[in-house]
């Protein structure tokens, strides 16, 4: 074989594994990225879930609290009538 083959040869490896080299690092660094955009959409998620709970909580208790608000009002009214000896 010529040098100028053998020198093509080492070329070619040695640019091929520059490329392997490159490609395992990319994946390394996009497998990263990737994990980290997991966690913080995890995060998210899990910090309007709580969100939702608590108005689903909220919302469950607003018909009781409008109840008891109808019961003082008409409590109201019967004393600015005068009428709190009735009930």
């Amino acid at each position: 074989m010529s040098d100028t083959v053998i020198s093509a040869v080492i070329t070619g490896l040695l640019t091929l594994l520059g490329v392997i080299v490159t490609n395992i690092s990319s994946g390394r660094k996009m497998r990263f990225q990737i994990e980290k955009s997991q966690a913080i959409t995890d995060v998210k998620v899990e910090e309007l879930t709580r969100e939702v709970r608590q108005h689903n909580n909220f919302a469950a208790r607003m018909p009781v609290v409008e109840e008891q608000i109808k019961v003082i009002n008409h409590r109201l009214n019967d004393i600015e009538r005068g009428n709190i000896f009735e009930n």
